[in-house]
């Protein structure tokens, strides 16, 4: 599969359809919104299941990723069913990116070229059994972020011992042999995408001749659903052999008994090759219930770590840090040291929504006069203050709170039953999913026995309509959410 650059140009039928998804983000979010937002961003591809985009500044692609991604992903999958999640990267990093690999190099321009589109593209760089550069393997893994380095990421208390065991894994080679598998868990947004990547850059500038795979789990389900149904099952698995460092991303998507053997079969054999296997997911292996009984055991037999919600001094260096990064584009910018340090004080659930808050600072310096006060600046980060008193609710908790008050089993609402006994509570389960989660309706279908996106769609419209219409019902939904959040 080839792999391709953020300074690469999409094919003229990927453009054509990057078109029509433009007019439906237009009609969607009005046309001021796409302006703003929308105006500089590029299709790159839509390879391996990724619609990969590219904007001009840190700051656009931060947004973008805060307020539409889920938009943009169920927009490109009317379009195309096939596009499985949408990434965004910054034209001018990934070009500075592939400078500097050259520099130190020394290759020439077309050589190194193709190789910065590999690893840009999260693909395993190429092996080489002689002088001549012959290649040994090419497998395209999930898209990279050239600014997910170890240099970039801020160490604290909370994430210590996390980095310290992903930093050895990417600078000992013999790390396998006591981090494996390395499993790093924690809730949404507190950097372990940023940690895995960060391994697969920093493993691969140390010796360009390791096979590092990144791959989410969602994408690691495609491919392999691909392969079984172009009946190249086996060359896939081969090529899977000579891995060195395998990175799998949000192992809790990972649905599908075959799926799972299939993983099982590649993780038994990386480990006894002594090969190196780091996994992340939003809760430790015990927790994941979706998960074969044979792969969560496989990864408590590793070496698991958490990464805990970050604490004060932390998220003031996560501030401070962006702070200085934005006055490099913006000179002018000035957010006084204070007003810093009270958003650190008020924002505690994530490192991401520490920089969330950060980009409504930026939004607010760019275009409001004079300097706010502490009042209006509540009433700006209320929805990210809010959301620290809220308990962190799980699918799994929705499915299981349902089953037990409509008297079925959690496994009916994942069947393919449909007899009424089963489709209305599944259906309730599915919009509670949507309304109490932060999972986008492919994920959300996934955990419901691996339906389509457009039938979690649909149930969350038909109980939308059916609980402003039937006051019954609108108060089980409600009772519904409070045992939930008991």
């Amino acid at each position: 599969m080839k792999s391709t650059s953020a300074g690469s140009r999409a094919s003229r039928a990927e453009q054509q359809k990057w078109n029509r998804v433009k007019a439906q983000v237009k009609a969607t979010l009005g046309v001021e919104v796409f302006n703003s937002w929308f105006g500089r961003m590029k299709l790159v591809s839509t390879g391996g299941g990724v619609a990969l985009h590219s904007v001009p500044t840190a700051f656009l692609k931060s947004w973008i990723y805060s307020h539409y991604r889920e938009t943009l992903l169920e927009l490109w999958q009317k379009e195309d069913s096939a596009i499985l999640r949408v990434d965004v990267t910054i034209r001018s990093a990934v070009r500075q990116h592939v400078v500097e690999s050259r520099a130190q190099s020394g290759k020439a321009p077309a050589q190194e070229s193709a190789s910065g589109r590999d690893m840009a593209a999260g693909s395993i760089a190429e092996g080489a059994s002689s002088a001549s550069g012959e290649r040994l393997f090419g497998f395209a893994g999930s898209p990279l972020d050239p600014r997910h380095t170890f240099a970039s990421f801020i160490v604290g208390k909370s994430n210590r011992m996390a980095a310290a065991a992903a930093r050895s894994v990417a600078e000992d080679e013999n790390a396998a042999v006591r981090f494996n598998p390395l499993f790093v868990h924690a809730t949404v947004g507190q950097g372990k995408t940023h940690l895995l990547q960060a391994i697969a850059w920093e493993a691969r500038s140390r010796n360009p001749r390791l096979k590092v795979l990144y791959l989410t789990a969602e994408y690691f389900m495609w491919r392999f659903a691909t392969a079984i149904r172009d009946q190249t099952a086996l060359s896939l698995k081969e090529s899977l052999r000579d891995i060195d460092i395998l990175l799998i991303d949000d192992m809790q998507f990972l649905q599908g008994k075959a799926i799972q053997q299939e993983f099982c079969h590649l993780l038994n054999m990386l480990i006894n090759s002594a090969k190196q296997v780091v996994v992340a997911a939003d809760r430790p292996p015990a927790e994941l219930e979706s998960l074969d009984d044979r792969v969560r055991s496989r990864l408590q037999g590793g070496v698991s770590l958490e990464i805990e919600t970050p604490d004060y001094e932390l998220r003031k260096a996560i501030l401070n840090t962006r702070y200085n990064e934005a006055k490099v584009e913006q000179p002018g910018l000035d957010i006084p040291e204070d007003i810093r340090h009270y958003v650190a004080r008020q924002v505690t659930t994530s490192g991401r929504d520490v920089e969330g808050a950060f980009n409504q600072l930026l939004i607010q310096h760019r275009f409001c006069e004079g300097p706010m006060g502490f009042d209006e600046l509540d009433k700006m980060l209320a929805h990210l203050i809010r959301s620290a008193d809220q308990k962190r609710v799980r699918i799994e908790d929705i499915q299981k709170v349902v089953a037990r008050q409509f008297n079925v089993s959690r496994n009916d609402l994942l069947s393919s039953r449909r007899t009424r006994v089963i489709v209305r509570p599944r259906q309730i389960a599915m919009y509670l999913a949507k309304v109490m989660t932060p999972r986008s309706l492919p994920e959300i279908g996934r955990r419901f026995g691996g339906r389509d996106h457009t039938t979690v769609l649909h149930a969350v419209r038909k109980i939308e309509d059916m609980s402003s219409k039937d006051q019954k019902l609108a108060r089980e939904i409600e009772l519904l959410k409070r045992l939930i959040l008991e």
